[in-house]
C-alpha cells in the first residue's frame, strides 16, 4: 500500500467553504443538466477540486475520511443547490465501504490513482440481479445483465456489479469490481426527478468478461470489511448501513433548505391572488405553512444526525475493540432505515408545501422549487426507502419478532 496521509486538519470547513462559492454556478448549470440526463464534466471536475469525493475516501490514500456526521454536512450544503448533483456525490462518497471492503488489492487498484471525480459506481447488487458469475481458474466468468440505475457509472473508473454466483448446494451474492472499459452505458435514464444523476443502466461490452479472483467478492464479506485490510480510521468499522443511509437523508434535508431560501427570496413582495395580501410573506396562512415546514424539516435533521453520530460512536467502539452485539446493530440498521425514509417522507411534504404556495410561476423549468420538489420525491421511492416495508420491519422488531429477509439477508 502506498501511504499517502492528508494533511487537512480543517477539511470540512474548507470544502464547505468551496462548494458554496461553487453553488450559484451548480444550480445554473441543473437546467442543461436535467435536459442532458447528467450532471456536466465541468461540474464533476469542480467538486473534485474542491475535494467533495474524497470526503469518504481513506486517508491512507490521500482522502479526507471525514467522519459520517460531516459527511451529512457536505451532501446537505450540495443538496441545497442541486439534489441531481448531491447524488452523485453522496454515491461517490459511501460507495467506497465497497472498494475497502473488497480488501488490499481492490482498494489499491481503486484508491492508488489520481483521480477528480468518484471512484466507484453504484451498481445494482440486490439479489434481483440479472448479473450471473461461475469460477474459472484464476478468476471468474461475468456474464448477465444489464444493471439498472448505476449511479456514477458515467465518471467512476470502476463499477461495483452485483452476480449471483451458484456454487454447490448454495446460490450467493457478491459483488464484481468491473473497470470503466468493459461496460457501455445505455440511454434508458429517462425519469421524472433526479434527472441530471446519470444514474443510466450500465451493459458488458461483451457477453462474458473475465473478472480475477480478488475482484469478485461475496457481498456478506464486503459488509464485513473482513477481507485483511488495514486502515486506521474508525469509519471503516462503521455500520455501512448508518453511514449509506443517514447520509443520504442528507440530500432530503438539503433540498428543502434550499426551497426554504428560495420560498422566502421570491415571496417576498409577492401578492397572493384572490386576496388582499399585497406581500407574501406578511399573511397568516403563509406564517402557518412556514411554522409547518420548520416542524418537518426539524425533525428529519435531527433523526437524522443523531444516527449519523451513532454511526460514527459504533465505529469508534469497534475501532476500540468493544463492537455493537449483533441485536443491537440489527435494531440500529432496521431503525436507521425506517428514520431516512421518515427522513425523506417529511421534507418532501414541506418541499409541497412550499411548491403549492409558490404560484404557477414556480412551475418553470428554470425555478429551482420545482426541480427540488421532483428531486425529493424520487428520493422516497428508492427501493430502500419503502416507508411501510421499513416500518413493518423495525414494528416486527419491536415486538420481538425477527425482520423479514431476502436471499439470506435480513
Amino acid at each position: 500500500m502506498v501511504a499517502v496521509k492528508s494533511q487537512a486538519p480543517n477539511s470540512l470547513d474548507m470544502i464547505l467553504e468551496q462548494v458554496r462559492s461553487l453553488g450559484p454556478g451548480i444550480r445554473e448549470r441543473a437546467v442543461e443538466a436535467e435536459r442532458a440526463g447528467r450532471v456536466s464534466d465541468e461540474t464533476i471536475a469542480e467538486l473534485g477540486a474542491a475535494g467533495a469525493f474524497k470526503i469518504g475516501t481513506p486517508r491512507e490514500y490521500g482522502g479526507f475520511e471525514l467522519p459520517v456526521a460531516q459527511q451529512l454536512e457536505v451532501i446537505t450544503e450540495v443538496a441545497k443547490w442541486d439534489g441531481s448533483t448531491a447524488w452523485v456525490v453522496w454515491v461517490g462518497a459511501t460507495q467506497n465501504w465497497i472498494g475497502v471492503g473488497c480488501g488490499p488489492k481492490v482498494a489499491e487498484e481503486v484508491f492508488a490513482t489520481t483521480w477528480p471525480g468518484p471512484y466507484l459506481g453504484a451498481v445494482g447488487h440486490l439479489p434481483a440481479t440479472k448479473g450471473r458469475a461461475r469460477r474459472v481458474h484464476d478468476g471468474w466468468i461475468v456474464s448477465g445483465g444489464p444493471w439498472p440505475f448505476a449511479s456514477n457509472a458515467l465518471w467512476a473508473p470502476w463499477s461495483n456489479v452485483g452476480v449471483l454466483v451458484e456454487g454447490e448446494g448454495e446460490t450467493y451474492l457478491a459483488g464484481a469490481q468491473v473497470p470503466r472499459d468493459e461496460l457501455k452505458t445505455l440511454d434508458d435514464w429517462h425519469v421524472a426527478g433526479m434527472c441530471g444523476s446519470g444514474s443510466n443502466s450500465v451493459a458488458l461490452i461483451r457477453d462474458e468478461i473475465f473478472v480475477p479472483t480478488h475482484r469478485c467478492v461475496p457481498m456478506s464479506e464486503i459488509a464485513s470489511a473482513g477481507r485483511g485490510i488495514e486502515l486506521e480510521g474508525s469509519l471503516w468499522k462503521a455500520p455501512t448501513l448508518g453511514w449509506g443511509f443517514s447520509t443520504m437523508a442528507g440530500m432530503s434535508i438539503g433540498l428543502a433548505e434550499g426551497v426554504l431560501e428560495r420560498f422566502l427570496e421570491r415571496a417576498a413582495g409577492r401578492p397572493i391572488r384572490a386576496t388582499s395580501y399585497k406581500n407574501q410573506l406578511e399573511a397568516p396562512p403563509t406564517h402557518l405553512m412556514l411554522a409547518e415546514v420548520h416542524v418537518k424539516l426539524r425533525a428529519a435533521k435531527l433523526m437524522t444526525r443523531a444516527n449519523a453520530e451513532t454511526t460514527d460512536h459504533m465505529g469508534h467502539r469497534a475501532a476500540a475493540m468493544s463492537p455493537a452485539e449483533p441485536e443491537e446493530l440489527q435494531e440500529f440498521h432496521a431503525r436507521v432505515l425506517l428514520e431516512t425514509a421518515e427522513a425523506a417522507k417529511l421534507c418532501a411534504e414541506a418541499i409541497e408545501l412550499m411548491q403549492r404556495n409558490s404560484g404557477s410561476s414556480a412551475i418553470q423549468r428554470a425555478e429551482p422549487i420545482q426541480r427540488a420538489w421532483r428531486d425529493a420525491r424520487v428520493v422516497t421511492l428508492h427501493g430502500a426507502l419503502n416507508w411501510e416495508a421499513k416500518a413493518e420491519n423495525y414494528g416486527r422488531l419491536m415486538a420481538g419478532l425477527q425482520p423479514h429477509t431476502w436471499g439470506g439477508i435480513a
